[in-house]
């Protein structure tokens, strides 16, 4: 199987063709390579965003430059604190499992960079190097690779409703309630077209009863994501529902709802 396929079904995303299913269950080899970059997923996942992060050894590079034949040039550079040029290139060609030519060459001091085309590497060691650059990342990125997981890691989808016009409406729409990879949740709300209000579209969660109800915010256009408050329990406030809302200064409910549905909670 391809890296970027291996690599997205290691960060739980719906990746690969039922061919590709077929093969993981039959090639022990990429099921193995699969389960080492879940492995350093997991790892990271655990960590979270206020992990410590340990600086490598000072041989690190020298072993990557080396297995990957980046040269005296890129090893230089490495250690001089490379231009983002340079680390765009290593990056690429550790993450392509790429090596380049030993003949290739270096670049005429003050002088554009050669472009050397690339060979690609064994297959025996593309599993290892992801892995290696994984981890790399982890340890050498700081807060970049937390970030990098962070948004790279896929939402959950916790909850969800079918958002139903109500009289005098005609439009319809969706929520999800999401979880992201550090805990945070959020109401994801997309109407189908947006209507034609004479104040301001506002959301809300309600009781089923609409004894009580949160306000989430406003909603602009036709799509939205509203942060949930942590201590908000979505079994007392399961019903979203969006009002037409007057310029009239009142945060009160206006009364006038365009959509409402129940999350499946």
């Amino acid at each position: 199987m391809d890296d970027e396929t291996l690599a997205l079904l290691a960060l739980g995303e719906q990746a690969g063709t039922p061919d590709d299913a077929a093969h993981l269950t039959a090639c022990e080899r990429c099921a193995h390579e699969l389960a080492d970059l879940r492995d350093v997923a997991d790892l990271a996942r655990e960590a979270g965003p206020a992990a410590e992060l340990v600086a490598p050894a000072p041989d690190v590079w020298d072993r990557v430059a080396a297995e990957l034949g980046l040269g005296e040039r890129a090893h230089a550079a490495a250690h001089a604190g490379a231009t983002d040029a340079a680390d765009e290139g290593a990056t690429a060609a550790v993450r392509s499992g790429a090596t380049a030519p030993a003949d290739a060459a270096p670049a005429a001091a003050g002088g554009p960079a050669v472009v050397v085309p690339l060979r690609p590497r064994s297959r025996g060691v593309r599993g290892r190097w992801l892995a290696v650059a994984a981890a790399a990342g982890l340890v050498l990125g700081g807060a970049g690779a937390t970030m990098w997981w962070r948004a790279s890691a896929p939402e959950t989808v916790l909850a969800s409703a079918t958002l139903e016009p109500l009289p005098g409406w005609s439009e319809t729409g969706s929520a999800q309630v999401r979880t992201a990879p550090d805990g945070t949740r959020s109401l994801v709300v997309d109407l189908d077209d947006e209507p034609g209000v004479e104040g301001y579209l506002e959301v809300w969660l309600l009781k089923p009863d609409v004894s009580g109800l949160v306000s989430l915010g406003t909603l602009d256009g036709t799509s939205g994501t509203f942060a949930l408050p942590a201590d908000l329990d979505l079994a007392q406030f399961p019903v979203v529902d969006v009002s037409d809302e007057p310029l009239d200064g009142d945060p009160a409910h206006s009364g006038v709802s365009v959509v409402r549905g129940a999350l499946d909670v």
